[in-house]
């Protein structure tokens, strides 16, 4: 509820009160009280006296002295009582007129006292909405607030109880804080805090709040099946919780993943899944010359040192199989919204690779038909906007318009050009196939 309109429904309460009490005056006013009739006249009701004794004789004259004076006193009498009958009519009609004006303020003061409790009930409907829209506000801002904390504090715990019922489960297990032995895994582990650590779930928790869901990263891998069909021994190195090896194993492609975060490794486990713990670069030296019919590795290299990307990329070309395709995936550098954002909030990145830089180290380890495929792109309600022009405008031959139309075309081509730089492919592939 708007302050606004609690004003306005506090004028109107206002209104309503005068209205209401002019109406009760009125009201007030319109009341009558029964008027007492007119007091009798007994001397005219009283008897005339009998008429005198004698006769005739006295003439006329005695019954005219006699009978005018009775006929004088009804003669008032008749005066007073059509007097009496003129008094009542004109009390009946002003008691008939006092009672109209009751009647018309009695309906004036139900219509005021109507509004009046109709303004009431607004105006206090409205302070509870009002109250209730701030405590719900309010209760929103504290979830905003908490909600994503918990759910990530939620998300941590649950990993580390798994991480311990596992370790309670084989206490002789490799611990994950058990220190690197073999050359790679000294360099990675000063680097890559995803493996040999105890606090692997925390980065696993870290996987599942900003890299997506299981079913989201498995959608975004799909489009690299193609590359696998009728591959077989197809390595996933780096393969976290194992989304696109559940996808190969879906298509009838057999494959196994190397991961060296012990959480990581649980979990793909726990989907039945072919997932060894191990440094890539010492599982890949390990395999024999043209053992793999494929590999991938996404958003992996981004978490290696050069020299040990050369390395890997040196053995992964003895170790595939002639024409067996390899996929690295990683972030856009290029891409500044990228850099900025996906690049830089995981503090496990040690160094973004260039795409162009990335296709040339692949061609020069071996690998022919090298290709860089752009993934992801920065939707367009997100980047730059463009100006667009009236209609009038672009037609218009007055010289004040065309000079707006070339000043908008170059500031639209700047726009593009930034948005190219900004807002790019978030992510890329590099595809190649071993010569």
């Amino acid at each position: 509820m708007s302050p606004d309109k609690l004003d306005t429904l506090e004028c109107e309460r206002h209104d309503a009160d005068r209205l209401y009490n002019e109406a009760l005056t009125a009201f007030d006013a319109a009341l009558f009280h029964p008027i007492a009739p007119a007091a009798a006249s007994l001397a005219v009701d009283s008897t005339p006296p009998p008429p005198p004794s004698g006769w005739r004789a006295r003439g006329l004259r005695s019954v005219r002295q006699w009978l005018l004076p009775w006929i004088e006193r009804q003669h008032a009498f008749n005066a007073r009582t059509a007097d009496a009958i003129d008094a009542l009519i004109s009390r009946d009609r002003e008691r008939a007129a006092a009672f109209g004006g009751f009647q018309s303020a009695l309906i004036v003061f139900l219509q005021r006292i109507n509004a009046f409790i109709d303004t009431k009930d607004k105006l206090l409907s409205a302070i509870a909405e009002r109250r209730l829209d701030e405590h719900d506000r309010a209760l929103q801002a504290l979830l905003k607030d908490t909600l994503p904390e918990l759910r990530t504090q939620i998300a941590v715990l649950d990993r580390a109880v798994a991480m311990l019922k596992r370790r309670i489960a084989d206490p002789l297990a490799d611990p994950a804080g058990k220190k690197a032995t073999s050359r790679s895994q000294a360099e990675t582990s000063t680097t890559d805090p995803r493996g040999g650590s105890g606090d692997d779930y925390k980065y696993v928790g870290f996987e599942d709040q900003f890299r997506g869901s299981d079913e989201g990263v498995a959608a975004k891998l799909d489009a690299y099946l193609p590359i696998f069909a009728g591959a077989s021994d197809v390595v996933d190195l780096g393969c976290g919780r194992g989304e696109f090896l559940a996808a190969l194993e879906a298509a009838g492609v057999r494959a196994r993943g190397v991961d060296l975060n012990d959480g990581m490794v649980a979990v793909a486990r726990e989907r039945g899944l072919d997932v060894t713990r191990n440094d890539a670069l010492d599982y890949v030296a390990a395999l024999s010359d043209a053992s793999i019919g494929g590999v991938i590795a996404t958003q992996v290299i981004e978490h290696m040192d050069p020299s040990y990307l050369l390395r890997l990329l040196d053995a992964l070309s003895r170790t595939l199989r002639p024409q067996a395709p390899i996929v690295l995936e990683t972030i856009n550098p290029a891409c500044w919204y990228a850099f900025f954002s996906s690049y830089l909030r995981d503090l496990t990145h040690v160094r973004p690779v260039h795409p162009e830089t990335l296709q040339y180290l692949l061609r020069a380890s071996g690998f022919e038909r090298v290709e860089i495929r752009y993934r992801a792109p920065v939707p367009e309600h997100a980047q730059l906007q463009m100006l667009h022009m009236p209609k009038e405008m672009l037609v218009s031959a007055d010289p004040l318009a065309e000079a707006i139309r070339r000043g908008v075309h170059v500031l639209n081509g700047n726009t593009d050009r930034l948005n190219e730089l900004m807002f790019g492919p978030m992510d890329y592939a590099v595809v190649g196939y071993r010569s």
